[in-house]
């Protein structure tokens, strides 16, 4: 599931390329991705232009200046992949991962005036694009659970530290993935920040320090910003809003390197199973407290 460095990559992406954009027609195949009211596309969605693409946690939100909002969550395989007039119906763009569109995978295909288009792939159909009144969002349940933003500026180390508390008697990595504790965090973003904390992913929370907590927090605001930097983590479904691939995995220090060496100490970095996740670590970096 794309996490929240993934997802700010796809919502940088949009904001450059459909605010202003008006709806000239939306189509789709699966029922599910698109539970809508006829009569309220025609009237909130058709004809009404981007005023904003916003998000929160894992969640994309596209702004209409009819009042209302596209809430969109890609889940496991979801993608937006946003095409011009100049490539529309043709193969690969330059750098896409992502061929012609639509293909068997399209659910949602928005078609702007201009010619371009936003086509929203989901190949496991989990994910969804909900058109509901702007005001309405925030009183959406998983928006009234949902933790801090890890990278907002108000977001410090107290504060940090106050929420994992929360989840004394868990281990670390299950209260890194509780979105009521943090927005956004998955998998991947677990792992790294805490190899670089050398905190055993497996560690009670009530056995880790503040003072490694404190180190938690810079290494997983880092970890984040360089995800964000290399445009996300391509590891199955993942693109950008250009059907391009990100790449942090390259600059991954412990994900999906099981078998290789530690780049801080050598040992040989092993995959277990935290918090019912497959879980990356190095055994003499992170020894388990």
């Amino acid at each position: 599931m794309p996490e929240l460095p993934e997802v700010e990559t796809v919502r940088r992406g949009l904001h450059g390329l459909i605010i202003g954009k008006t709806i000239k027609a939306v189509k789709h195949d699966w029922p599910k991705s698109f539970p809508n009211a006829l009569n309220d596309v025609e009237e909130f969605l058709i004809g009404a232009k981007i005023s904003d693409v916003r998000r929160r946690a894992k969640v994309l939100m596209i702004d209409l200046d009819s009042g209302y909002s596209l809430v969109v969550h890609l889940k496991m395989t979801g993608q937006l992949v946003y095409r011009g007039k100049e490539v529309f119906g043709a193969g690969h763009p330059s750098g896409s991962l992502v061929g012609k569109l639509p293909d068997k995978s399209t659910r949602v295909n928005i078609e702007f005036t201009d010619g371009s288009n936003l086509y929203f792939n989901d190949q496991r159909k989990f994910g969804w694009m909900r058109l509901m009144p702007t005001i309405e969002i925030p009183n959406i349940d998983f928006m009234k659970k949902v933790g801090p933003e890890p990278l907002g500026d108000e977001f410090t180390s107290k504060i940090f530290i106050s929420r994992v508390r929360r989840r004394a008697n868990t281990t670390i990595k299950a209260a890194l993935l509780d979105q009521t504790v943090l927005a956004g965090i998955g998998n991947i973003y677990a792992d790294e920040s805490l190899w670089g904390a050398r905190v055993h992913p497996a560690t009670r929370v009530h056995d880790v320090s503040p003072a490694k907590l404190k180190v938690l927090y810079t290494e997983l605001r880092f970890v984040l910003n360089l995800a964000i930097e290399k445009g996300g983590s391509t590891d199955r479904n993942y693109v950008n809003a250009e059907g391009k691939k990100g790449s942090y995995i390259e600059f991954a220090r412990v994900f999906r390197r099981e078998g290789q060496q530690c780049t801080r100490c050598g040992n040989i970095i092993i995959k277990t199973r935290v918090a019912g996740r497959g879980t990356h670590s190095c055994p003499h970096c992170q020894i388990l407290s």
